[in-house]
């Protein structure tokens, strides 16, 4: 790590996650001489490729405007590139190689053949117009479209980055490519994109904190959950929890939280849809809709809940937030968010609570894409029922890999260390079979 540092000075967010790796993975590493052999984990920590270009585009007033735009080509030892577009003031190279990373052990977890790799700009798309975005949208492909392909990098959604600006750049990708070609998910089902894949993030960490429950012998009738956020991830979260007998009582935005005693219904889920269209980034309509309380710059953390989690950005709950949901009685913590947890924070949900991290609890999403990128190849569309059975089922699975290699002697699985290990194998025994590039 020493190396590593010195390598990336400056790049906390990455150096989080390629510490909380190492130190899941060390002793398992260290028993291994192939891995060390190899020298799997030195080149594993490296990404193989960071592009980093100009995006200079003309606003409504006829002002030229420059950004920044990246895409991190993490690992491509089981697939190609796979991994999120995002569009947000905040986005810097080593965000970016943090979520190139994660996402490469996340993919690996999934068991389909998709690499890691993540992208983005630090435009900001809040105020702008339509015309404003897909001017931005062309621009930013202009640049993208010559490391990208449908069997080279497939990029999706991220925060900024939903259905309509997806459906601008792969516009602007097969303009200039001249190929109709799968090289995009999150697509529009119009032109190739898959059902569910908007709620399949949240979908899939129910479906994993629902297998956590019932390793304990427990399920969510009854339960009470905290969600932060109030876009894709929150949604399908919310969805999926009330469907199977949960009570979401939080949503949350940057100007604060609402507190729903009685918990979301299917109304209050689909204002949240409408929410979420409105590009405000606050809840606050939420409460004055529905008569609940609102809670400005504060975070849901400190509701008593049986279960919290996070679906919004990375290190949104940090080690103060974890003891006050710990003191509340809050028994999980399922990030739907990469990262959501501080490395502090993480490292107490796990000795005192049961932790999930996300990279394995959020890979519906990613599940998803795989699929569509599936059928994309195959040129057909699944209906909802069987996408929603094959992401429940890798989500099932993922569960089980995590409990196979997290499974500790006391009894508790610590779930990072499953998480880890596990997607650690399957990208390690590729990149030994292909050798040294």
């Amino acid at each position: 790590m020493d190396a590593v540092k010195a390598k990336n000075p400056g790049e906390d967010e990455f150096l989080q996650a390629a510490q909380e790796v190492v130190e899941t993975v060390w002793d398992f590493y260290q028993s291994n001489e192939r891995y060390k052999k190899y020298k799997i984990l030195e080149r594993m920590i490296e990404p193989e490729r960071c592009v980093i270009f100009r995006v200079p585009w003309i606003d409504d007033k006829g002002e030229i405007q420059v950004n920044r735009g990246y895409r991190v080509q993490f690992n491509s030892a089981i697939g190609p590139y796979k991994g999120g577009i995002r569009f947000h003031p905040s986005v810097t190279l080593s965000g970016l190689k943090f979520l190139g990373f994660e996402q490469t052990f996340k993919n690996s977890l999934t068991s389909l053949p998709m690499g890691g790799g993540k992208g983005g700009s630090d435009f900001n798309p809040k105020g702008k117009s339509e015309n404003e975005m897909m001017r931005f949208c062309h621009a930013f492909m202009c640049e993208l479209f010559r490391h990208i392909g449908p069997n080279t990098d497939v990029p999706a959604g991220d925060i900024g980055v939903g259905a309509r600006e997806i459906g601008f750049m792969y516009g602007m990708y097969k303009k200039l490519v001249n190929e109709f070609t799968g090289v995009f998910t999150g697509k529009g089902r119009e032109y190739g994109g898959s059902l569910i894949r908007p709620e399949a993030t949240g979908f899939g960490a129910i479906y994993f904190l629902r297998e956590m429950l019932a390793l304990k012998g427990k399920n969510m009738k009854g339960m009470t959950v905290a969600l932060s956020g109030f876009g894709n991830v929150s949604w399908g979260a919310a969805l999926k929890a009330t469907e199977l007998g949960a009570k979401v009582v939080t949503i949350s935005g940057p100007d604060g939280y609402i507190y729903d005693e009685n918990g979301l219904n299917n109304e209050k889920i689909d204002y949240m849809v409408e929410l979420r269209s409105s590009n405000n980034d606050i809840v606050e309509p939420y409460s004055k809709k529905f008569n609940v309380p609102f809670f400005p710059k504060r975070k849901p953390w400190e509701v008593k809940v049986d279960i919290a989690i996070p679906c919004a950005i990375q290190n949104e709950l940090n080690l103060d937030d974890c003891k006050k949901l710990y003191e509340n009685g809050c028994q999980m913590i399922v990030e739907a968010s990469n990262m959501g947890l501080t490395a502090d924070a993480a490292t107490f949900a796990t000795e005192n609570m049961v932790f999930a991290p996300g990279k394995a609890a959020n890979a519906g999403g990613v599940s998803v894409s795989g699929l569509e990128m599936t059928q994309n190849s195959m040129r057909l569309n699944w209906t909802t029922e069987e996408v929603d059975e094959k992401l429940n089922q890798i989500m099932t699975n993922i569960h089980a890999t995590c409990v196979k290699w997290g499974s500790e002697p006391n009894g508790k699985v610590n779930y990072i260390k499953g998480a880890n290990i596990g997607g650690f194998v399957k990208v390690a025994e590729a990149m030994i079979a292909q050798g040294v590039v």
